[in-house]
């Protein structure tokens, strides 16, 4: 995976004892490092004779959800880090992933997007219960 470099808690109790902005940080990051090869692979994707319609627009899908909850979590979190949005994915995750992640197969490509999926939504579970501690986390 191309973001398996990335600096990243092993496990539930580290992720809750990192500090909020250090946590959204760290959200913004990951989903930042998959907007470039989202969209290579949304074009890759569309080349597949053999993919259906449904197929395609769900992987169109997938791309518009990242981004839009990178700036749902900037905008909620009141970060609009000047530094992440001038910088391409690849420099925001410290990372060179135009190849690493464009060579990947398919299957490893979801593999990866589903881990750092998982990873981001229990982070954002974290910071919820910080945040709404009412919601009995």
């Amino acid at each position: 995976c191309h973001t398996s470099r990335m600096p990243t808690p092993k496990g539930k109790e580290p992720a809750q004892n990192l500090p909020r902005e250090e946590l959204t940080h760290l959200i913004l990051k990951l989903l930042q490092a998959w907007k470039e090869p989202l969209s290579h692979f949304n074009q890759h994707i569309e080349h597949h004779q053999e993919l259906s319609d449904d197929s395609l627009s769900k992987a169109k899908q997938i791309s518009n959800m990242v981004h839009e909850l990178k700036m749902g979590v900037e905008k909620s979190m009141g970060i609009i880090s000047n530094s992440l949005n001038g910088m391409a994915s690849s420099e925001a995750a410290g990372l060179s992933i135009s190849n690493e992640a464009n060579l990947m197969s398919d299957s490893d490509f979801i593999h990866c997007f589903r881990r750092d999926s998982n990873k981001v939504q229990s982070y954002l579970k974290i910071l919820k219960c910080r945040i709404m501690p009412e919601n009995s986390c």
